[in-house]
This record gives structure tokens, sequence and C-alpha cells, in this order.
């Protein structure tokens, strides 16, 4: 299949066309981070082309598919570099819960990988209902029949390494204060408690005042050890239950929807997408993502200095990605980079 369309500049380069014709041209270890949402099988049918995933016939065939994928993502990613996978559990064509996390986990060992932690994204249920329409959501079955009731299942983040030696550590200089926190919800209640509890501590009636506090002490503060602020923010982010991610903080999305798409289409959450590509890259590193829907793993990564490289097979898309992107650059145009001199 040839590439329909392609737009490559000095900080990323995006193609519309077949991920796997793509990345077999791409170079052994050469990329320092992956992070995507693959076509849930059998879940939804993002379009009519039977290269697309999310048409496979069944899930065997999906996952046969998919094993060709992460074997080119081992390929390309550097040794010792992670990738993020992006998915949910699943119901397969007996109505029966299938763990497609699970399947994801044994392909990606096959391929030389190593997992290594799973984030778990708690998702609101009545705003799951109000998205997907999904009947076992819906409260008059508390009244009718409550055993045709089920919770809204979370999302997961499958963190993966490849097996090697990384060569070029991954380093905050100032700790995680370089961009805004990305998330809801920054300061728990329990953590303004320890905070009040500690003598040293200048005392802050609620959360919101907390934060306040810690963003303007310690923003510009220059050692990451004593950072309260990145330390803070770390303690969110290294929780493995995230429950603050903004469910609507997306990437312009509805005018890439064409008359015969799922009604659910929603793109992965900035937050998301943020708190990877923050943690877990430098700045130029490459980013890649094979799914790249409207744009929002490569609009993240390129918005905060790094590289990105984002394959999308559907038109309407691809379109809409490149109008998003062309905002990337002027996202945190406030934020200066590091200094290097403090490096520990």
């Amino acid at each position: 299949m040839r590439i329909k369309d392609q737009i490559v500049t000095d900080n990323y380069a995006i193609y519309n066309g077949d991920c796997m014709d793509v990345m077999t041209t791409l170079p052994d270890a050469s990329i320092g981070f992956s992070v995507y949402s693959p076509p849930f099988a059998g879940l939804y049918n993002y379009s009519s082309s039977e290269r697309d995933f999310s048409n496979c016939e069944n899930k065997e065939q999906f996952l046969a598919q998919y094993d060709f994928l992460v074997a080119e993502l081992a390929r390309v990613t550097k040794p010792g570099r992670l990738t993020a996978v992006h998915c949910t559990d699943v119901f397969d064509n007996s109505c029966n819960l299938w763990d497609f996390p699970g399947e994801i986990i044994k392909i990606h060992a096959r391929h030389g990988f190593q997992f290594r932690c799973r984030q778990i994204v708690r998702k609101e249920p009545l705003k799951v209902r109000m998205r997907t329409m999904v009947k076992s959501l819906m409260h008059k079955l508390v009244v009718e029949d409550m055993v045709q009731c089920f919770s809204a299942m979370p999302d997961y983040v499958l963190i993966f390494s490849r097996k090697g030696d990384n060569e070029v550590p991954v380093v905050h200089p100032l700790g995680l204060t370089e961009f805004p926190y990305f998330g809801e919800q920054p300061i728990l209640p329990h953590f303004l408690e320890a905070w009040n509890n500690n003598v040293d501590n200048p005392h802050v009636d609620t959360c919101a005042d907390l934060w306040q506090y810690l963003n303007e002490a310690y923003k510009d503060h220059k050692d990451p050890k004593t950072n309260k602020l990145s330390h803070y923010t770390w303690r969110r982010y290294a929780d493995a239950f995230w429950d603050d991610i903004r469910i609507d903080n997306v990437l312009p999305f509805r005018d890439s929807k064409e008359e015969d798409d799922e009604k659910h289409v929603h793109p992965l959450q900035l937050d998301v997408i943020d708190r990877l590509s923050y943690m877990y890259t430098n700045r130029g590193d490459t980013v890649l993502t094979p799914f790249m829907g409207v744009g929002s793993e490569v609009y993240s990564p390129v918005s905060m200095g790094r590289k990105a490289i984002g394959i999308e097979l559907k038109d309407s898309y691809f379109k809409q990605a490149k109008i998003n992107l062309e905002l990337a650059a002027g996202r945190f145009s406030t934020v200066k980079p590091p200094e290097q001199s403090v490096l520990i």
C-alpha cells in the first residue's frame, strides 16, 4: 500500500497509510518511546479498509496481526527504552469479558519486552454511559434488575521496556516542574494533612491553597532533591491508580467523523499522553505512534520539545491531525528548557 499523504517537518513526520508499511522503513533502534491505543479487538470498526486492525474476523486473527506490529516495535525501539499501550478489557462475540491486556502482555514478552507496570485510569460511570450508550450503565437497572448493571471498566496503560541497557538516561534536571501538572486533582486531602502536620511547613487551609503555595514557592527551585512541587507531582504520577485524568481533555475530533463512524469515537486523553511523554523521554527523543488518530500522540511530545512519528490509515483522521498539529509548537510557548548545569 502506498503512502497517500505525508508531512515531514523538523519536529515531526506523519503518514497517511498502513502502519506496517511505514514502520518497516524505520531504522533499527531509532525510537526512544512509543505510545498508542490499538484498535480494541472486536469492539469497534474504525473504517472499511481491509488493512484496518479493527476489521479482523475474530480475536485470533487480530492477535496474529498485532503480533507483527509488536515485532516491528521491538526492532525500532532502543534497548532499555519504553513503550506504552493504552487498552481495556473487552467483550468477545459471546459477550464474555476477554482479558485483552493479558494478551498484549504475552505478545510483548514474545518479542523481547519486559512488562514493567500497569497504570489504571478511572472512568466516571455516568460519563462512560453518555459517551458509549452502554445499557449496563443505566441507572434504571438499579430499580429494574441490578444483576444487569455492571461497573464502568477502567482503562489501562501497560508499560513495557525493551530488553537491554539504556545508553542515554532520561533525566529531569529540575524534577517534574518544567510543565504544568497534567490532571485534575494535583493535591489529595491526605497530602494536605501530612503537610500541615510538619511543623516546618507553613499552614494552609485547603488543597487548592497548598497547590498554589507549592507552585509559587518551588516553581524555580533549583535543587530537584528538595523541590516539594516536584515531589508531590511525582507522588501522583507514580500512583498506579490515576483518578484525576480529565476525560474531555482531548484534541478536536468531531470534524474527523464520517457518517458510518462508531458513535464512541474519542481520542486518548492528553493528560495520559502528556504524563507518559514527559516522564519517559528527553527533549529531542523521537516518539512513535502507529495508530495516530487525530494526532494526540504526536501533538503532546512535540509540544514538549520532543520529536514524533505518527501513522494513520484513515483519511479523515489524518486530515484532522494535520490541523491539530499546527498548534503544537505554541502550546507551552512560555516554558523554557531546564538548565543542563544542574544535572544530578
